[in-house]
């Protein structure tokens, strides 16, 4: 690559940043634009439903970089822009003013969005969702006017904001159509766990239960109604039913896109010069043998490393582990592999369930590691790691042995 080289990154988050500092870090010279939506620095976004809505960190403690290092590092920003579309024959991006941007290699870090089911009264005042630091701040701000809180949807985003909502001394109640929070990342048992802790700590769960509509007085949310008719009265609403990967820019473009971009193992997409990178990679693993697509922030944070040599022309290839974390009440957890859903695996608990002080971990039929959870039980994550690439038949007696060194 020459000073002339022109690189453009699409995205405002972690991914876009971690790739500009990535192609700087390897000597990349020539000209980088980073062109995000909100109107912010890139910054992280686990803290918006776990420290900084508890009040614990401000935006500054999770913005990736400062103002002075796009400065000094000659990052060239577009805030508060998109792109709407892509000209692969020209190269060039095209922005909402019908201006145009050439590039020599392009970079898709789009991130995902809030899904919103179409179930009447979602677009009622009083009815939110979270992704943007603006999300987080409408929530901390309902948490210091509201008293209850109901939220559609027992996945991550959903467990946490119920977790800090309680500390904050609201009444919450969480409705999930699974039979257990979690159901599809963690199956039964796992999620029977942190459906144990959650109602421990006064939150009414209901699982199995449909939400027919959204309540609504004078255009404000006041609550939600079940299939069975079950009002439950709220000041406030969250939709936490999930993430829609932002590929439409991608579609359009004529790339493959399949549930997510498709990228090999160097993360480079179906046209050589453009990478992605986050949410919306479908990325072909070389350890796992199959195409996943994770929405985890670690994904966000090291993908990007690949990727800019990918974009520079250099061999490089993505073998991470998908790896997430949370935080819930005094419950702390790390999770280590991919368990596909119509992969067969049992669990195999390691440690005290009923104390949450454990490790579980997901097994093939023959005994081979495909994932392992820690709970409240730490140092352990390089271990599981060691034992999911080993891709060995391991004795479950041994590895539920705590005597037994991991």
């Amino acid at each position: 690559m020459t000073t002339d080289s022109r690189f453009v990154v699409v995205g405002g988050g972690l991914a876009a940043a971690k790739l500009a500092e990535a192609l700087r870090a390897n000597d990349f010279d020539g000209t980088i634009t980073l062109i995000g939506a909100e109107e912010r620095l890139p910054y992280e976004r686990p803290p918006l439903s776990k420290q900084h809505l508890q009040g614990k960190q401000a935006l500054t403690d999770f913005t990736v970089d400062t103002p002075e290092w796009y400065r000094d590092h000659r990052v060239d920003l577009l805030l508060g822009s998109t792109v709407t579309a892509v000209d692969r024959t020209t190269k060039t991006v095209a922005l909402p003013d019908g201006s145009t941007l050439p590039y020599d290699k392009l970079a898709l870090a789009t991130g995902s969005r809030p899904r919103r089911p179409p179930l009447p009264g979602a677009d009622a005042a009083g009815v939110h969702v979270l992704r943007t630091i603006d999300d987080s701040d409408a929530l901390i701000e309902l948490f210091g006017s509201a008293r209850r809180l109901a939220i559609i949807g027992a996945g991550w985003i959903g467990l946490e904001v119920a977790a800090s909502a309680r500390a904050a001394g609201l009444e919450v109640t969480v409705v999930e159509t699974a039979p257990v929070p979690l159901h599809a990342a963690l199956g039964d048992e796992m999620g029977e766990v942190f459906a144990d802790l959650h109602r421990e700590h006064g939150v009414d769960l209901r699982c199995g239960a449909q939400v027919a509509e959204i309540v609504t007085a004078d255009g404000r949310a006041t609550g939600v109604r079940l299939a069975d008719d079950t009002v439950l009265a709220a000041d406030a609403v969250l939709l936490a039913v999930g993430a829609r990967p932002n590929v439409e820019l991608a579609a359009d473009a004529g790339l493959a896109v399949d549930g997510g971009v498709l990228v090999d193992e160097s993360l480079a997409t179906s046209d050589p010069d453009i990478v992605a990178v986050g949410d919306i990679a479908a990325h072909q693993h070389p350890v796992l043998g199959r195409r996943i697509r994770v929405e985890h922030w670690a994904n966000a944070l090291n993908q990007p490393a690949v990727a800019a040599l990918t974009m520079l022309g250099r061999d490089a290839v993505y073998d991470r582990l998908p790896y997430f974390f949370t935080d819930q009440y005094d419950l702390g957890m790390e999770y280590t592999g991919h368990v596909a859903p119509d992969q067969d695996a049992r669990v195999v608990v390691r440690g005290d369930l009923g104390a949450r002080e454990f490790v579980a971990f997901w097994l093939t039929p023959d005994n081979r590691v495909l994932a392992g959870m820690n709970v409240n039980v730490w140092d352990v994550t390089d271990r599981i790691k060691d034992l999911i690439l080993a891709q060995r038949p391991i004795d479950p007696a041994r590895l539920t042995d705590t005597s037994e060194d991991l």
